[in-house]
C-alpha cells in the first residue's frame, strides 16, 4: 500500500479563516498536539503576511521535531526569503509556494499570460531550492484550470526541483468524479511525475471537500491536505479527522495508509476547539458530540446485542473511552487521575493536586462528574494565570429587561468595585467590566451553551473582541452559573 502523507494546515489555512490572530503560545500548543497525531507535516502560516506569523513559524519550526515544518509564499522572492529565514532552525524545513493556473485567476488576478506564469512558477521553485531541499509547488484553482495547461505548469515545476505538487480545488467547485478525474490526468500525462508526491486540498463550499479528497487519494495521490474540525476560508476545508476515519475504516477501498495515531483525534479536535473559539456541531462526523449516540429504540436495541450493528468506529479507536467510572465529591486523587489518563491527559504532582482542588468545587455544585465537565475542567487548568480575577459579582433585575450588576476584580493585585446598568444581566455585566478595566473593544460575538445535558450542567460561554486594530480575541469561561460564565470568558478575553 502507498504511505499517504497527512498534511495539516489548521495554523494556516484554518486561522486565516477565524478572523482571530493566534499567538505563539496557542499554535504551538496545538502543533505539539498534532505531532501526538502523527501528522507528517504541518503548515505552520505564512510567514511574509506579518511579524506575528513569521514569529510563530520561527517558533514551532525551533521547538517541534519529528514532523516536516512547512511555510506558505507566493511566487515571490521576498516572501521566499522570509520563509527561509523562518524555517532556518527547522528539524525538516519545507517551502510551499505557488501561483493561480485558472484562466480567471491569470486574467483577473494576476493580469498574467498563460507563458509568464509557467515562467514564474519555474523561477519561484528554482529560487526556493536554494534554502532547502524539499520545496512544494501549489497550482492555485487547479480544478478550474485547463487540464491541458495545468499538466504543463505540474511538469515545469518538477523538472524546477518541486518534491510535492499540490493540485487545489481552491473554490470547492468539484465534484468526487471530476477531482478524480484530474488528478488521475494529471498522473497519467506529466511525463517526470513520478519524481514527485502528488497532493490534493479541498474545500467544502458545495460539502463535498472530504469525498473530493478521498476520490483524489483514490486517484493516486499520496498526500492530503485539510484542518482539525474541518475549519477553513469560507466553509472550510476538508476535515482531516473525517479522511483518517474514512481510510482506516476502508483499509483496502483507497489502497494507502498512514501512520496517524487514531487515539489523539478527539483530543486534537477539543484542544483546536478550544483554542479557536469554532464551537464542533453536535452532529460532526468522527469527533462531534453525538457521534457514537444511539437515540433510536430500534439503534439502542441492536447496538446493546452487538455494537457493530450501528457503529462502524468504536469510539475508543478516536480516544473516546468506554470504560464507565463515576466520578462525584466523594472520588479520590487516584480516581481522578486514571480517568483522566483514559481521556488524553497525563498529570502529576502539583498539577494533579491543582485540578483535584477545582475538581472537588466542581463535584461540590454537580452530583456527578461526567467527562465532557472533565474536558472542560482540564481546558480551563491549562489556562495561564490571569492578571484580572473575579472576585465577586451580583446582579438586581427590575423584571422588565433592565439589570444593574456590581462586579469586584483584582487587577493586578489591586481591588476594584463598579457597577453598571444594561439591558439585561449579561448586558449589565460586561458594561461594569469595561467601565473598571477602561475596555474599548467591540463584542463581536457571544455565545452559551450547556456542556452536558442535566439541569445542573456546566455552561460555557464563548466571547469574542475586536480591537481598534482590527485584532479579534477569544475568550472561554465555564460555570454552572451561566451568568458568571459569561464573565469569566469576558475577562479571559480582556487577559489575553
Amino acid at each position: 500500500m502507498r504511505k499517504l502523507y497527512v498534511f495539516d494546515t489548521t495554523l494556516r489555512d484554518g486561522e486565516q479563516s477565524l478572523g482571530i490572530t493566534l499567538n505563539v503560545k496557542e499554535k504551538l500548543e496545538i502543533g505539539r498536539q498534532l505531532v501526538k497525531l502523527g501528522v507528517d507535516i504541518i503548515e505552520a502560516g505564512f510567514p511574509a503576511s506579518s511579524p506575528g506569523d513569521l514569529e510563530s513559524v520561527r517558533t514551532l519550526a525551533r521547538e517541534l521535531k519529528g514532523v516536516i515544518i512547512c511555510g506558505l509564499t507566493r511566487a515571490v522572492e521576498q516572501d521566499i526569503d522570509i520563509c527561509a529565514e523562518a524555517l532556518r532552525l527547522a528539524e525538516h524545513p519545507r517551502i510551499h509556494t505557488g501561483i493561480g493556473v485558472s484562466p480567471i485567476h491569470m486574467e483577473m488576478k494576476l493580469n498574467l499570460n498563460p507563458d509568464q506564469v509557467v515562467e514564474r512558477a519555474v523561477s519561484a521553485v528554482k529560487y526556493a531550492k536554494k534554502y532547502v531541499s524539499d520545496v512544494e509547488f501549489y497550482a492555485e484553482d487547479a480544478f478550474r484550470s485547463d487540464p491541458a495547461f495545468l499538466a504543463r505548469v505540474i511538469e515545469a515545476v518538477i523538472s524546477a526541483g518541486a518534491t510535492v505538487v499540490n493540485l487545489p480545488d481552491t473554490v470547492g467547485y468539484a465534484s468526487p468524479w471530476e477531482y478524480g478525474e484530474l488528478i488521475g490526468y494529471v498522473i497519467q500525462n506529466v511525463k517526470n511525475i513520478e519524481q514527485a508526491t502528488v497532493s490534493v486540498h479541498c474545500h467544502n463550499d458545495l460539502g463535498m471537500a472530504t469525498a473530493n479528497a478521498l476520490a483524489g487519494i483514490k486517484a493516486g495521490a499520496s498526500q492530503v491536505e485539510g484542518t482539525i474540525n474541518g475549519i477553513g476560508e469560507r466553509a472550510g476545508n476538508t476535515s482531516l479527522e473525517e479522511v483518517i476515519m474514512a481510510i482506516y475504516t476502508r483499509r483496502d477501498g483507497y489502497g494507502v495508509k498512514s501512520k496517524v495515531n487514531t487515539r489523539e483525534i478527539s483530543a486534537t479536535s477539543r484542544l483546536v476547539s478550544r483554542i479557536t473559539g469554532v464551537t464542533v456541531p453536535a452532529h460532526k462526523a468522527i469527533v462531534g458530540a453525538n457521534a457514537f449516540m444511539h437515540a433510536s429504540g430500534i439503534h439502542q436495541d441492536g447496538v446493546l446485542k452487538g455494537r457493530e450493528t450501528y457503529e462502524i468506529i468504536k469510539p475508543e479507536t478516536i480516544g473516546v473511552p468506554q470504560n464507565l467510572i463515576s466520578l462525584s465529591a466523594r472520588s479520590g486523587r487516584h480516581a481522578l487521575q486514571y480517568r483522566l489518563e483514559e481521556l488524553g491527559y497525563s498529570i502529576e504532582g502539583a498539577q494533579l493536586d491543582d485540578v483535584y482542588q477545582r475538581f472537588l468545587q466542581l463535584a461540590d455544585l454537580k452530583k456527578e462528574v461526567l467527562d465532557q465537565d472533565l474536558y472542560v475542567l482540564m481546558g480551563d487548568s491549562e489556562n495561564p494565570a490571569s492578571n484580572i480575577v473575579l472576585q465577586n459579582m451580583s446582579i438586581a433585575t427590575n423584571g422588565l429587561g433592565q439589570a444593574t450588576a456590581t462586579v469586584i476584580l483584582e487587577i493586578e493585585g489591586e481591588v476594584f468595585t463598579d457597577a453598571a446598568c444594561g439591558n439585561g444581566p449579561v448586558n449589565a455585566l460586561f458594561n461594569t467590566i469595561d467601565r473598571i478595566t477602561g475596555n474599548l473593544a467591540t463584542l463581536e460575538d457571544y455565545t452559551l451553551k450547556s456542556v452536558t445535558r442535566s439541569s445542573e450542567a456546566l455552561g460555557e460561554a464563548t466571547v469574542k473582541l475586536r480591537y481598534d486594530n482590527g485584532r479579534l480575541v477569544v475568550g472561554k469561561g465555564f460555570s454552572t452559573d451561566i451568568i458568571q460564565a459569561s464573565a469569566k470568558a469576558y475577562i479571559n478575553a480582556l487577559a489575553k
